[in-house]
């Protein structure tokens, strides 16, 4: 039996997620969320049953289309339309595990009770989750704005049988895999439609997946930092602590702990220096390194509020007695945040490739591009032309996109995040970084072997001793493309502790 993890009020946080996609738990809605969704179900209906007057997005039109209004007996008609209407992604596709997150994220805002859903409609995209069937969606068409209208509007056509899924590796109809599981397309009510549609779960799945990699890449960065200091044989007196206590900021003071107890027992960091000083890209790793480590959390509390939020419109208070047509699904929280976060991995990458630039320059006893007889060899010359590469690149992504907007809707919608560009693009920046880290980490290595036979500390030995069994010492010229990609690689599939990498 799978591990079950029950939707309810309960505040989910970043470990929470973690330990659902890891160990593979199932969903499942709790007693106190099934409730909720069918009481607020209950009174719309009746509420529907005893008033004809228009209320936005039930029995009206859309957007600017806001005072149309529409015949009881054609809802469901209306709200269909509106899911196969907004199906207007384009693009490339949304990656599968942002997808999964997506169907989880949707039904968490739907549980709280103030959407107007089914209960069924909840629970078919959780059969959708826990069976592995996927929405095929695309990474173009929202302003995240009025929600993340199309993006969504792809995760929501499946239930009605149109559009395309991922299953088993392959793509189908929509319709093949209900009949597959001899379920019936859901006929959607009055409201449910826009209730799908309207929210922000392409931009916090973006979010959470992301943030979860960038606090991954925060640890590495000090890991492969505290490496590449070794290898240009640095000073430890800039990590110690009273530095750090006189200018207290909490990454910092993160960062230097971290890179001290990374580098404990070190012979090489413990060795007489000739020099009196490191570089900044050594010396000043706490500051800022830690400076994105506190940007992340600045980040992290903004999306761990919004996936624990309701953010569909209009909002259904059926304890009060009302309906109102509000912005919650306006994503100009994640929008800003999104910006912050992509400056914040720019910049680790921005300091890694400072980094590698001076194991390759030649400098305190290191050949030149790190290699024996260089000019019959180049060495290691490209793989630093590689990450300035990725670093330019990741400066022009980090440009923000909350800045910007453009009227929609007929001008109803004047107003707009842009955070769904915001996403896509920290998406590519920060899968970037990790591709920096990676180089750094190569040369590092490298770097290391003209060390010998001084070693460094147990820790960064037995993490060079597994990364060596994929990314050997490189004696002569070969083909560094398959190394800096089997080194992306072990990053990726290293296991780090939660609890170490959320401290």
């Amino acid at each position: 039996m799978r591990p079950i993890h029950y939707i309810s009020q309960e505040t989910i946080d970043l470990e929470t997620i973690s330990a659902i996609l890891e160990e593979g738990k199932t969903l499942e809605l709790a007693d106190s969320s099934v409730k909720k969704i069918q009481a607020c179900r209950d009174y719309l209906n009746q509420k529907l049953k005893n008033q004809d007057s228009p209320i936005y997005g039930i029995n009206t039109g859309f957007g600017s289309l806001y005072n149309v209004k529409i015949s009881k007996e054609n809802l469901t008609k209306l709200q269909e339309n509106l899911v196969m209407s907004h199906a207007c992604g384009t693009g490339e596709l949304v990656p599968k595990p942002i997808v999964k997150l997506m169907l989880f994220l949707k039904v968490q805002s739907l549980s709280y009770g103030h959407s107007g859903v089914q209960l069924e409609t909840a629970q078919r995209l959780l059969d959708f989750y826990n069976h592995d069937i996927l929405p095929v969606i695309y990474t173009q068409g929202s302003l995240g704005a009025s929600g993340d209208l199309a993006p969504l509007a792809h995760l929501a056509l499946p239930l009605i049988g149109k559009g395309e899924v991922y299953f088993e590796d392959a793509v189908h109809t929509a319709k093949s895999i209900l009949k597959k599981f001899n379920w019936e397309p859901i006929t959607l009510q009055s409201k449910e439609g826009l209730a799908l549609l309207n929210g922000t779960q392409f931009m916090s799945a973006y979010g959470i997946h992301l943030l979860m990699k960038a606090y991954k890449l925060s640890y590495l960065a000090d890991l492969i930092g505290s490496t590449s200091l070794e290898a240009f044989d640095g000073r430890i007196e800039p990590f110690n602590e009273l530095v750090h206590l006189v200018r207290p900021h909490k990454g910092q003071l993160k960062t230097a702990e971290r890179i001290r107890e990374f580098l404990e027992g070190s012979e090489l960091v413990g060795q007489d220096k000739v020099h009196v000083q490191d570089p900044y890209s050594f010396r000043c790793m706490p500051q800022v390194h830690g400076a994105s480590k506190d940007t992340l959390d600045f980040v992290r509390k903004t999306f761990i509020t919004e996936i624990n939020s309701v953010t569909d419109n209009p909002n259904i208070f059926s304890q009060d007695d009302l309906i109102i047509s509000g912005g919650n699904f306006h994503g100009q929280p994640l929008a800003l945040a999104l910006d912050y976060m992509k400056i914040a991995m720019a910049e680790l990458g921005n300091i890694s490739e400072r980094r590698v630039f001076q194991l390759v320059s030649g400098l305190r006893g290191l050949p030149t591009f790190l290699v024996d007889n260089p000019g019959l060899n180049s060495g290691f010359m490209i793989p630093q032309y590689a990450a300035a590469s990725i670093v330019s690149a990741n400066k022009q992504l980090a440009s923000p996109a909350s800045i910007d907007s453009i009227v929609s809707s007929n001008g109803q919608e004047d107003h707009v995040s842009m955070g769904a560009n915001a996403a896509t693009q920290a998406y590519t920046l920060v899968h970037n970084v990790e591709r920096i880290l990676a180089i750094e980490l190569f040369n590092a290595s490298q770097a290391l072997y003209f060390r010998k036979p001084l070693k460094s500390s147990a820790f960064i030995e037995s993490v060079l001793m597994a990364y060596r069994q994929d990314v050997s010492f490189v004696s002569n010229d070969r083909e560094l493309h398959i190394d800096i990609k089997n080194s992306v690689s072990f990053l990726s599939n290293l296991e780090i502790d939660v609890q170490e990498i959320y401290a």
